[in-house]
């Protein structure tokens, strides 16, 4: 395959993404302004932070095999399988769980079966050490040459493909936040900013790692920590996937007040952590506060 044959352009991303103003009051009695920035719309299959954190890396790749790694309901994973769809690679996805090998696939390992991916289950000592020379070695024996790309696919290219969607919002908001997993999104939207502006993280995991983990990518990606980023770890209740009945009622009334379908794991703690903190006055009146919308909610069945 060659790089042309590589050329993700030819699936007609939409960038920039759209940036939409969602009125509300809960943000407007404080006088600051909520803009949606729409990286949810960028393509149908990759949507979100996983086309930005993917695209550097695929083009790297060149069409070998791309091997990558994820639980049972990853978006990660799916939508790398999705471009290997797409695009005629072949992908490899090594699951946490080797319970699940046993089972009837769930919806989205399902779709990332159907897509092509090949899948390979791991216990979960093992995943935990899947970036260790010993549990590569063996699945590169076991697969062949393939082209690596971590969980979440959060990588020095991830950081680098992120900057973009800060260089999309220079000179058009003050704060930009979005939700974490790994953190290669809020490391490559950090450096891609301006002066005056600023990123903010709302990690979705319990743990606390998350800060070295963002400036460990950065350095990785541009030799040093940089922009202006913060996190603020309150909002993940309980942890990644884990939810509650105040978070699924406070994403509904957020659905209805603004027309706008909330993905639970990641969105809607992003957008109740903006609205609590507009509450606290933790933006200044006559700012202009971003939330990044990095994905939509599966459709049921899915």
């Amino acid at each position: 395959m060659t790089d042309e044959e590589l050329d993700l352009s030819r699936l007609r991303p939409v960038l920039p993404s759209p940036l939409r103003p969602a009125e509300d009051e809960r943000f407007a009695r404080r006088g600051v302004t909520l803009l949606l920035k729409r990286d949810d719309l960028i393509h149908p299959d990759l949507p979100g932070n996983k086309w930005r954190k993917l695209a550097l890396n695929l083009r790297a790749a060149a069409g070998r095999t791309v091997l990558t790694f994820g639980g049972a309901y990853s978006n990660h994973l799916r939508a790398t399988a999705a471009a290997g769809r797409l695009l005629g690679f072949p992908t490899v996805g090594v699951v946490r769980g080797d319970e699940l090998a046993a089972r009837p696939l769930n919806p989205s390992l399902a779709r990332c079966a159907a897509d092509g991916m090949r899948l390979h289950f791991v216990d979960r000592a093992t995943y935990r050490a899947k970036a260790t020379p010993g549990v590569l070695d063996g699945l590169l024996s076991l697969f062949g040459e393939c082209v690596v790309i971590p969980e979440g696919g959060s990588n020095a290219l991830a950081a680098q493909g992120c900057t973009e969607l800060g260089r999309e919002l220079l000179g058009r908001t003050g704060t930009v936040a979005v939700a974490c997993g790994t953190g290669g999104t809020l490391a490559g939207l950090a450096a891609g900013l301006g002066h005056g502006q600023r990123a903010l993280g709302i990690p979705v995991l319990r743990g606390g790692f998350l800060g070295a983990a963002v400036r460990d990518l950065q350095r990785e990606a541009f030799g040093a920590p940089t922009g202006q980023w913060s996190l603020d770890e309150r909002f993940h209740f309980g942890g990644y996937a884990r939810t509650t009945p105040e978070l699924h009622a406070f994403a509904d009334d957020f659905e209805d007040r603004h027309g706008l379908p909330v993905e639970r794991l990641y969105v809607a703690k992003l957008l109740y952590g903006l609205t609590v903190l507009a509450g606290e006055g933790a933006f200044a009146p006559g700012s202009t506060v971003t939330a990044v919308v990095t994905g939509r909610p599966e459709p049921p069945g899915a």
